[in-house]
């Protein structure tokens, strides 16, 4: 029996980090599993972590796993602007999953030419709402920012358009929780202020129940419903947006009974989440290395992806930590290399038309036999692949080419691949672990597939237990 048509929810916050991102996936499967066909979408987002649809084109990693969380395909509809950073001023405007160029902050957020990508968000919300129900959307940042509020695409504007239910979220371990809710609903017009349908107070640490005062506080200054307090959670495995944690995450080195995996820390790193499954892996103790005695006892050293090989590779130079890699190598540590790392495990990068820089060549760690050079032209596909006997799945996400045709090239316990989620595949993980087996407590191969979907059942078991499900279905329908 078909479901009733849902309103389009919305979760937007008081500032960015505040989990929207996360809460709209647990949403996800939440209506997926009460019997609804439901989609993620964020008009805009601006993230380094991107991912490639099965037709071959690029959206920004947190609608990918909202989508994998509805049990669905990911579609450029689902986040048909992609913004990714380049420098501190510039990104690169990836619009309906095709790079369309270059601009700063000041272009891009300026009036001009804002009608023409608010039709195309637009747009791709209508396609979408057309196919399921129903849309779980996510704002951006903050939802007060007033001198944005002209050229907004993605928070309130974009409430407004789709007449979505919002959801504020607010994270109460930052501090400040009243005021940033109080003052995130004034700063509304009159207008928008009418879609705010009820708040979620976020990563609350503590006994929950003794914020029921809080609660009724908060309801009595903004008059919206305080629809749950979700505690803080580090048992849930949730694949993140952004990287700001990683320099946070564990340096513990040396553990004896795990295979020590350092992760080499890019200034301009891009698809971190290629090392999710290994940090979950019982198997495996992995860590962010940042300065060159951080590898001195990694068994795997691996060199991620970049989104300014040039400029990581320089910075690595100097830093000190490109010859601390060459050192791990020589040593008979295991260095592997993907995307960004791959082309810098070669003898040279070359840049002849300035896509990344001036800098237009820089030679290569050499520990692999291939010679890249950047180009305009950026590759972007679903792959399939065979390893070991085995059918393995991936997705390519780049700007430049190397001389080689080979999906993996191995050289004297090195690898490169230009295959983001090559590390998602068992066999390949097998494959690399296993001249540490003599280390390993147990060898038991691990399933990242059954565990994120255990994940996603986990954070919509917790969601369902701290937020008024069936106020939220409540608000969803009324007329």
């Amino acid at each position: 029996m078909e479901k009733e048509k849902l309103h389009p929810l919305m979760f937007v916050g008081t500032g960015s980090d505040v989990g929207k991102s996360v809460i709209a996936a647990a949403f996800c499967r939440i209506f997926l599993q009460d019997g609804y066909k439901p989609a993620p979408f964020k008009a805009q987002n601006m993230s380094l972590n991107s991912y490639a649809t099965p037709e071959g084109l690029e959206i920004g990693r947190a609608q990918a796993v909202q989508a994998e969380a509805a049990g669905i395909p990911c579609h450029t509809d689902m986040n048909p602007i992609l913004l990714k950073p380049q420098s501190d001023h510039t990104s690169q405007v990836v619009l309906n999953g095709k790079p369309v160029g270059n601009q700063s902050a000041g272009s891009y957020f300026r009036n001009e030419g804002r009608d023409e990508l608010r039709r195309e968000v637009h747009a791709a919300f209508n396609r979408l709402a057309a196919r399921y129900n129903p849309i779980v959307m996510e704002g951006a940042g903050s939802i007060s920012e007033l001198n944005l509020r002209e050229v907004d695409l993605v928070n309130m504007s974009m409430a407004m358009y789709a007449n979505a239910d919002v959801i504020l979220v607010a994270d109460i371990d930052r501090g400040g929780v009243f005021a940033s809710i109080y003052g995130s609903i004034m700063l509304l017009s009159g207008e928008e202020r009418k879609h705010i349908k009820g708040i979620i107070i976020n990563k609350f640490r503590g006994d929950i129940k003794l914020f029921e005062n809080g609660v009724k506080m908060i309801e009595d200054l903004c008059h919206v419903p305080v629809l749950g307090v979700v505690p803080y959670f580090t048992d849930i495995h949730i694949e993140e947006e952004d990287s700001m944690s990683l320099s946070q995450k564990s340096k513990v080195k040396g553990l004896e009974s795990k295979v020590n995996v350092a992760v080499v820390l890019l200034r301009h790193m891009s698809n971190f989440t290629d090392f999710d499954v290994l940090e979950q892996d019982p198997r495996v103790h992995l860590y962010y290395a940042s300065q060159p005695a951080d590898i001195d006892e990694a068994d795997i050293v691996i060199l991620p992806g970049s989104k300014s090989t040039i400029d990581d590779l320089l910075h690595l130079r100097r830093n000190g930590m490109a010859e601390a890699v060459i050192r791990a190598h020589r040593r008979g540590a295991t260095v592997l290399g993907i995307c960004g790392g791959y082309q810098m495990m070669g003898q040279s990068v070359e840049d002849p038309d300035g896509m990344e820089g001036d800098i237009t060549n820089m030679p290569g760690l050499g520990l692999l036999p291939i010679h890249t050079t950047i180009t305009a032209e950026k590759t972007t596909r679903q792959v399939t692949f065979e390893f070991n006997g085995q059918k393995c799945q991936g997705y390519e996400i780049h700007q430049g080419v190397s001389d080689t045709d080979e999906a993996i090239l191995t050289a004297d316990h090195c690898m490169g691949t230009y295959i983001h989620g090559i590390l998602d595949n068992a066999p390949f993980i097998d494959y690399l672990l296993r001249p540490y087996a003599d280390k390993l407590a147990s060898t038991e191969p691990f399933d990242y597939q059954a565990y994120k979907e255990q994940q996603y059942d986990r954070l919509a078991d917790l969601v369902r237990q701290h937020v008024d499900i069936p106020a939220v279905y409540r608000i969803m329908n009324t007329i």
